[in-house]
């Protein structure tokens, strides 16, 4: 019986102490500013940031050029386009870089240029804008994927 009541006391007693930890955390002390974005920050050199960032914008016009394309029937228009990102275009990230980046990120990277070259290669092949359109649809997925889940932030600045 006295055994039995010690564990309770125990219990009881990291109850409490939970609970008041708690009630600190949430309630007076708030939530720190990382925990208002749940993505994963990967810090970079601000010229590295630079680069990550600009292959992204390099993304986006192609899309835009597609879409353009697509809208005006001009399938050669498409195949270039997206034959200007795709794996060749991998080929210029340094491999110092490289190394700073999760491997879940490099292979969403990995996977966008592979998508820009089916587009690229189906576009050439089908000329069909439609399948190009839905193509395009999948490869936006990684895009929101990533955006999703990742932000690139400059390393600190040094005091």
């Amino acid at each position: 019986m006295k055994k039995s009541t010690s564990w309770l006391s125990l219990l009881l007693s990291l109850s409490i102490v939970l609970n008041g930890v708690m009630f600190y955390r949430f309630i007076i002390a708030g939530a720190p500013v990382e925990m208002a974005d749940q993505r994963t920050a990967i810090i970079l050199e601000e010229g590295e940031r630079e680069l990550v960032l600009a292959e992204m914008r390099q993304f986006l016009i192609a899309v835009q050029g597609i879409t353009q394309a697509i809208r005006k029937e001009n399938m050669d228009n498409v195949v270039k386009e997206a034959r200007a990102v795709g794996t060749t275009a991998a080929a210029a990230v340094p491999a110092s870089l490289m190394g700073k980046l999760p491997l879940e990120f490099k292979q969403l990277g990995l996977k966008t240029h592979q998508n820009f070259d089916a587009i690229a290669l189906d576009a050439e092949s089908l000329g069909d804008g439609a399948h190009a359109m839905e193509q395009l649809g999948q490869l936006l997925d990684n895009c929101i994927a990533c955006h999703s889940t990742y932000q690139i932030r400059p390393t600190p600045l040094k005091p």
